[in-house]
């Protein structure tokens, strides 16, 4: 092996989700080199371009890792988990057209639920449930077999479809508050006043315009918990709707794979789960147990680039003690860090062991 192949990064890892993406640069041995993320929609579609929008995080990963970031290829094996990549042939495709960009010798493509499930569990399946801006899930039995969702919202049954529709229900629950069709709530106050509005049917009407994106209705969750906390019925009723789609979500995959009976580990990920709300976190692990009462339903501990670094260690076989090294250097609080010249990569240069 030449000394140039010996010295490059085992994994490039990102992961691409509706709101942001992450790439991190492992070496063998576990050791976080470069991590950065960039914050905008990154839910890739069938085009071959689309993938093209990783370059800045992937670059400012590998500037990060003193790689220069022109390099190719930047690691030996790629793992991306994104949303978007829904079904086998969609991996597929986007694994082809990652390939062509040469980032990494190898590529391999999963869709984000994965990265959740293995940054939760080590047992290698169980069941994965995402939830951000959009929602989604992923159940892998024992035997290795694997269950999806479309996860296409309205269009796929998708009753609640993550912090998008969370927003979406906050802004018509204000809008019947105001005209009488609703009970009052205090989201009739809380949501157009986040947006500078003095009433919530001038920020429909606005909205409906598209003057005010309605993409920035993903803003308003932590409105809502807030409210939720207060003691305020709208928006627990709203929390509620979505702890039952995960419950539903999570529940159907079980029963699909048949772990009914077993100790199957439900892992959480997403920005909706890391809210700090036990009622919302105990109705969801309730529905959960009525159905596999010995299972169990955590939020995801660190942010799920772990997991898509851990599937490039599992696939360059990498040791146990490099994972526990990943999983042991990069937390939530490492994106806490500043912005680069275009204002939406944020890098964290790190001052201890953490990255």
């Amino acid at each position: 092996m030449s000394p140039e192949r010996r010295s490059r990064p085992a994994v490039l890892a990102v992961d691409g989700g509706n709101s942001k993406a992450d790439a991190l640069i492992v070496d063998r041995a576990g050791n976080a080199l470069g991590l950065a993320r960039t914050v905008a929609p990154f839910n890739v579609d069938r085009f071959d371009g689309s993938v093209d929008a990783f370059g800045e995080v992937i670059a400012a990963a590998a500037k990060r890792a003193g790689l220069d970031p022109a390099a190719r290829p930047l690691a030996r094996l790629g793992v991306f988990c994104l949303a978007g990549a829904d079904t086998a042939q969609e991996e597929r495709s986007l694994e082809r057209a990652l390939t062509r960009r040469e980032w990494t010798a190898t590529t391999t493509v999963h869709n984000d639920t994965m990265a959740v499930l293995r940054a939760g569990t080590d047992r290698g399946w169980g069941i994965g449930v995402v939830c951000g801006a959009g929602i989604n899930c992923i159940g892998v039995g024992p035997n290795g077999r694997t269950v999806r969702f479309a996860a296409l919202g309205e269009l796929s049954g998708d009753f609640a479809a993550g912090g998008q529709w969370v927003g979406r229900a906050a802004l018509g629950a204000a809008v019947r508050a105001r005209d009488g069709r609703g009970p009052r709530t205090a989201l009739e106050r809380i949501v157009p006043a986040h947006f500078g509005m003095s009433n919530a049917e001038a920020l429909a009407r606005v909205m409906f315009r598209e003057r005010i994106s309605s993409d920035r209705l993903a803003e308003l969750p932590p409105a809502v918990f807030g409210a939720a906390a207060d003691g305020d019925e709208a928006a627990r009723d709203i929390l509620n709707q979505l702890a039952d789609e995960v419950v539903a979500m999570a529940t159907a995959a079980i029963a699909r794979l048949r772990l009914a009976d077993t100790d199957v580990d439900v892992v959480l990920g997403g920005g909706m789960f890391r809210n700090g709300d036990p009622v919302f976190l105990d109705r969801i692990r309730a529905g959960i147990e009525t159905v596999a009462r010995r299972a169990t339903t955590v939020p995801l501990a660190v942010p799920p680039i772990v997991g898509a670094a851990l599937l490039g260690l599992d696939g360059v076989g990498a040791s146990s003690r490099a994972k526990a090294q990943v999983r042991e250097t990069i937390g939530h609080q490492s994106f806490a860090g500043r912005r680069t010249g275009s204002g939406r990569t944020v890098v964290r240069i790190p001052a201890s062991k953490e990255v």
